[in-house]
């Protein structure tokens, strides 16, 4: 069996680790897998246009709308290796991210008939313009975008809105394929269902983390010590890539005077200027195992997010041995349960800080089932062997 991979980055990020983890569960049994990407291209993975080819993109969604329809000479380009590479399975992840041409990928995909498997791990699959919608509260992607309230958001245009356009477009590219369509999480799964996508089968398969990476980490204490988490004290962390408004760092503002004594957060990711004492900023963790020791050090995690899917932050301090709690928000309470988290209404900062203090108090009980969970439903070779039973499962079927 033969499955090439599609997704904007072919390692980091992510989408990056769920595609190299597929690409290694592929090659253990026996098949042969082929990683292709725009971005960050791995020496031994298909690239898709140039660099260059990249700032043209951007630059034509930035100024028409056009995100997922620029990179067509590129694509085209792409596509003739494609054929010479001869796969019987196509696995596509994120599109967007100005590197392909959506039209001449799924022109082409009908006209082979070689059947594919899409994991969405976002929402731009089925809307006129945004990857989410829930922070706007806009519905108009299920009868038909218009006058996008979110035109610059990622991603992002300057002048005109062709939203509308776009969504008409995808759904006559991307319906009536032999397409599975596969989701992380029940709430993205639903969505699905109500969507010009629909039509096709919808698997729900978690994501999951490296736990060779991700698990408790023995340096707790010291790390405790160098954030200045008095003893006896409770340490909350917080962590995201960016901190875009719907990551809701300005709850996390909201939440210091609200802190009693002995209570310290820790936001990976946020600048100084952004939030200020009793709360400790700090870098971007590039390496898992920097991260993994934040995450075994805190009490609790706390995801104050507006809008997601399933929030990978959330299952990698679950595999530390750390308990989260989350706003209600997108799949965020699915990867929870009673002994492992707590999930509050949304925007409510008090709700939020007195889960965490709940799940505190739980010890190492608490620590115990949170590490367990992640075995049981968020390990990244179950994820990955899962993808390779459904391609072997699709490719028998025919």
């Amino acid at each position: 069996m033969r499955v090439l991979q599609i997704n904007v980055v072919g390692a980091s990020g992510s989408t990056g680790r769920i595609v190299r983890a597929i690409q290694s569960a592929l090659e253990t049994r026996g098949h042969e897998g082929k990683i292709a990407c725009g971005r960050a291209v791995p020496a031994d993975a298909l690239a898709i246009g140039s660099r260059f080819g990249v700032f043209r993109h951007v630059a034509l969604t930035r100024l028409s709308d056009r995100q997922g329809f620029g990179s067509r000479r590129a694509t085209r380009a792409f596509l003739r290796r494609v054929e010479a590479f001869r796969p019987d399975l196509l696995h596509l992840h994120n599109l967007h991210g100005y590197y392909l041409h959506v039209g001449e990928l799924f022109r082409w995909l009908k006209s082979t008939g070689i059947p594919a498997v899409w994991t969405l791990h976002d929402c731009w699959a089925f809307t006129g313009h945004c990857a989410y919608f829930d922070y706007a509260a806009c519905s108009r992607w299920r009868k038909g975008c218009h006058d996008c309230p979110q035109r610059r958001a990622y991603p992002a245009s300057l002048l005109a809105d062709r939203s509308a356009a776009n969504w008409r477009d995808k759904r006559e590219l991307f319906t009536g394929g032999r397409i599975t369509l596969a989701a992380p999480s029940r709430w993205l799964a639903e969505l699905v269902g109500e969507s010009f996508l629909g039509g096709y089968p919808c698997r729900v398969l978690p994501n999951g983390v490296d736990l060779s990476l991700f698990r408790p980490c023995g340096e707790r204490d010291s790390v405790r010590r160098r954030l200045g988490v008095p003893t006896g004290g409770r340490l909350y962390l917080a962590a995201a890539n960016v901190w875009e408004p719907r990551k809701g760092l300005s709850f996390l503002k909201q939440s210091l005077p609200l802190l009693e004594e002995g209570e310290q957060l820790a936001v990976v990711g946020a600048a100084p200027r952004e939030l200020s004492a009793p709360a400790v900023c700090l870098p971007r963790a590039d390496r898992a195992e920097e991260l993994a020791a934040l995450y075994s050090a805190a009490d609790v995690f706390l995801n104050p997010t507006l809008e997601d899917n399933l929030p990978t932050v959330n299952l990698e301090a679950l595999a530390c041995g750390t308990p989260v709690a989350a706003f209600a928000s997108g799949g965020c309470p699915e990867t929870v349960d009673e002994q492992t988290g707590r999930v509050c209404v949304r925007g409510d900062t008090n709700a939020l800080l007195a889960a965490a203090r709940e799940l505190a108090a739980g010890g190492e009980v608490v620590r115990r089932a949170c590490v367990e969970r992640a075995r049981r439903l968020y390990d990244a070779e179950k994820q990955a062997a899962a993808y390779v039973e459904l391609y072997e499962e699709l490719l028998t079927k025919g």
